[in-house]
């Protein structure tokens, strides 16, 4: 402990595990390749030998850079092995080099060095100097010396006197190790033996096949960090959860979801000829509706990759059924069913195919998962952040995938749309005759840290066949007008965004559409299309709540009989906003009484005067909208969510209504639309969620133009399973 061995060798331990090189240039840089350098050993060269150097180069990450720099460090003693602190160590003979001071235990490193052979001199604190010639510093090798200097007896009076620099002999100069080259040649002192390769390893089972130890802290029914799980427990490891693979990286998920929704609502309602009660009074009947619907999905999924989320798979195989049931009870006739032999209860049920695809990869562009990936079925696509222009489960085929270590992102896709069954809203097996194109970019960080831009193109053309849906009612062309099968073509640019800026969060949106519709049936001609659509939601997080505010524009036509459609339509839209589900005006669908069309779709903010958003036509002759939100979430409980809403509506335009109704002074404001609910999440999972809530519209001199002062309601309940 006294002359300083044990920490001595604590030092060169840690100094034989520092250090590493920036790959930038082929190794051999210094201008001698590794075998000159071998053949014309110097005097001065150390007693190193090289071995296991591999006659082909070893493996590298793709695309990863030669070394074009050395390293060089070490430690430097006195003849007792005491560390000598404040010496200066000087590369010269090649140009500039750096140079270093030892630290308080001998110690010095000196970083991107240029290959080459250097003389290497030590000047100790009282001025002598040493010097070990021709030391050879290769590109991509760390080398690590020890240097013992001889102790010199002087005091401060009585200086040495300066002589010429002395050579350090090969007792006080040893070369420890050289770290791998560029060629990955592994370089170590002969008089260190290399054990055999078997002796480095020690074989393994497969990691998926590692036993989990049967541990119990507490008991046998304890909540305890091991536990096995079973094939029917989601949340241990599960085969069917692809937390291991069926054999080597081929993995399988199943997940199965039930969905049960219960759904009461008051909508505006037409008496008909024949009233559900007799003498009836009132153009308007009653406009109570009750609605239950049981829907399972079942998702199987087979693919071979791996389990890391940020590594896309080789090949994917997916397959998801879904059977729905449904029953409606209404207080009119012709609410089930144009015919009203129907009654007022229908109890229907349907089986589709909502996803069904391959996906392979294509190609992989670099080491950091930058990939092109195909996927041809059906398959699920939202075209931008809130589904603002098309979402949904429809055939067709995608290109896909991402560059710049996924910083840029992108899809080519294109999809033949299959009719909807009308009362569960899952596929069918018949063609829509709607072919839909998409290409979209997005771009991560986009101007700044935490904000996603995306720019997008849709074309869509609907050829306007003759459609009937499953109760009946005529969807294409829609009953107004002229009813005539008709083809529209619209072009969609898109600009949106999504992320936060600093503290606040935003997400916006803009389009523009422009297009043909070749007998556009309120406009009663050819008409083209020229519309906009705009949309923010800014919002911030306090604590435990989060406030928003957002508004959204749709544009209206101010004349339906001109040759040109100014209202905004969408293709198949899923709107995610404004409240989404926990507001009346994008959750219910409003029908335009005596018209043969909706005022607005349900699950749809735009009032477009569609027959209906799956099965009918855009329609680009519309009032549009202009909507203005304020909300608020607040997690009461990490389990409880409670969703609060508001928002002001009006019509951009009526001119659109006054001629469809032939009703003049209609007004343009809709009305205050509210919401509240909840949602309950009790194993902070979505293996069960529970979702209700309370929704009114309060209508205002617009609506009432066109109905009644009477406010509509709607109450709904969610109860989802997930395994």
């Amino acid at each position: 402990m006294l002359n300083g061995t044990p920490k001595t060798t604590w030092c060169l331990a840690v100094l034989l595990l520092a250090g590493r090189c920036i790959s930038q240039t082929p190794a051999g840089a210094s201008g001698q390749s590794p075998t000159q350098t071998d053949s014309q050993a110097q005097p001065g060269d150390s007693k190193v030998q090289e071995l296991n150097r591999d006659s082909s180069p070893g493996q590298r990450i793709p695309g990863q850079k030669m070394a074009a720099y050395s390293v060089l460090q070490g430690q430097v003693l006195d003849a007792a092995g005491r560390p000598l602190p404040g010496v200066s160590v000087q590369l010269t003979g090649s140009g500039s080099a750096p140079t270093a001071v030892t630290s308080g235990d001998g110690i010095f490193r000196m970083l991107r060095i240029k290959p080459g052979t250097y003389g290497l001199v030590f000047t100790r604190p009282n001025g002598e100097r040493l010097e070990r010639p021709q030391v050879e510093l290769r590109a991509g090798e760390v080398l690590s010396i020890e240097v013992k200097l001889r102790e010199i007896i002087t005091n401060y009076t009585n200086p040495l006197p300066q002589r010429p620099m002395e050579t350090l002999g090969e007792s006080s100069y040893k070369e420890l190790s050289r770290r791998p080259d560029a060629e990955g040649a592994v370089v170590v002192p002969k008089e260190i033996p290399l054990a055999p390769a078997a002796a480095n390893f020690v074989p393994q089972r497969d990691r998926w096949e590692i036993p989990i130890p049967n541990y119990h802290r507490y008991g046998v029914r304890d909540e305890s960090p091991y536990v096995l799980g079973h094939w029917y427990d989601p949340f241990n490891r599960n085969v069917l959860k692809a937390d291991k693979p069926l054999f080597g990286k081929t993995f399988f998920s199943f997940t199965g979801d039930s969905i049960t929704a219960a759904e009461g609502v008051r909508l505006p309602t037409p008496a008909g000829q024949s009233t559900a009660r007799p003498v009836e009074p009132g153009f308007f009947g009653r406009g109570g509706q009750a609605l239950m619907q049981q829907t399972f999905r079942m998702t199987f999924d087979l693919f071979h990759g791996d389990t890391a989320a940020f590594r896309p798979v080789d090949y994917r195989i997916r397959f998801t059924p879904a059977a729905n049931i449904n029953y409606l009870t209404a207080s009119e006739f012709q609410v089930v069913s144009p015919d009203v032999r129907q009654g007022t209860t229908r109890l229907d049920g349907h089986v589709g195919l909502q996803e069904g695809f391959v996906e392979i990869k294509l190609h992989d562009f670099g080491p950091n998962y930058d990939f092109a990936n195909i996927r041809f079925g059906v398959q699920q696509f939202a075209s931008d952040f809130r589904g603002f222009v098309f979402a949904d489960e429809q055939p067709g085929v995608r290109i896909f995938g991402d560059l710049k270590s996924n910083r840029i992102q992108y899809n080519l896709a294109g999809f033949d749309l299959l009719e909807k069954d009308t009362n569960s809203g899952l596929n069918s097996f018949r063609r829509r005759s709607r072919q839909v194109a998409i290409g979209n970019l997005f771009i991560q960080d986009f101007l700044t840290e935490g904000y996603t831009t995306q720019f997008s193109y849709h074309f869509v053309r609907d050829n306007g066949t003759t459609y009937y849906d499953n109760n009946g009612r005529i969807q294409r062309p829609a009953p107004i007008g002229n009813v005539i099968p008709h083809r529209v073509d619209a072009n969609y640019l898109g600009w949106t965004g999504d992320g936060h800026i600093k503290e606040y969060n935003i997400t916006h949106a803009f389009y523009e559409v422009y297009g043909q519709d070749e007998l556009n049936q309120i406009a009663g001609r050819k008409t083209d299309i020229n519309a906009q659509f705009a949309a923010v939601e800014i919002s911030k997080d306090h604590d435990f709540y989060r406030l928003r505010a957002s508004m959204l524009y749709a544009s209206g036509d101010d004349d339906p009989r001109d040759g040109t459609a100014r209202g905004f339509s969408s293709i198949v839209d899923g709107v995610a906003f404004a409240g989404g589900a926990f507001s009346f005006f994008n959750r219910e669908g409003i029908p335009l009484t005596r018209a043969g069309v909706t005022l607005k779709s349900p699950d749809s903010l735009l009032a477009d005067l569609r027959s209906d958003k799956n099965s009918g036509q855009s329609q680009f002759v519309n009032p549009g909208l202009y909507l203005y939100n304020a909300g608020a979430d607040v997690d009461v409980l990490p389990t409880l969510k409670l969703v609060g809403n508001v928002n002001f509506l009006q019509f951009a335009r009526t001119q659109p209504l006054v001629f469809l109704l032939q009703q003049n002074g209609i007004r343009r404001t809709v009305g205050i639309d509210s919401g509240l609910g909840a949602i309950y999440r009790p194993f902070l999972s979505d293996n069960l969620v529970l979702e209700g809530g309370i929704t009114a519209l309060v209508p205002f001199r617009g609506l009432r133009d066109i109905y009644n002062s009477q406010t509509l309601v709607s109450g709904f309940l969610l109860v989802k399973f997930q395994f």
